[in-house]
């Protein structure tokens, strides 16, 4: 199963986030974090591993200020994977509008 959440990691943009976030499908991982990892955990159930990567502030939804900025930039890439139904997302590199 790891394999099959790694050969899904690739860059994406913002036009391609967009409809998975208004279906509120995205989560954002700290960049501390390794996404194949962390859609393991949640492929797998592994319910400890994630409550406490919440609990740190580590994992979230976007907010409407990430949402906002996000869409004035659509050239920004983020990292992803996908663990259906959600994408699994890096904050992005580049500095954003604000």
């Amino acid at each position: 199963m790891r394999e099959r959440i790694a050969e899904t990691k690739g860059y994406v943009f913002w036009n391609d986030l967009e409809a998975h976030v208004k279906r509120d499908a995205v989560i954002i991982a700290d960049k501390e974090l390794d996404l194949v990892d962390v859609g393991f955990a949640l492929a797998t159930n592994d319910t400890r591993s994630v409550q406490s990567w919440i609990a740190a502030g580590k994992l979230n939804k976007p907010s409407e200020e990430d949402i906002s900025r996000w869409s004035i930039a659509p050239n920004v890439t983020f990292t992803s994977v996908v663990v259906r139904p959600f994408v699994l997302i890096h904050p992005p590199e580049l500095p954003l509008p604000s």
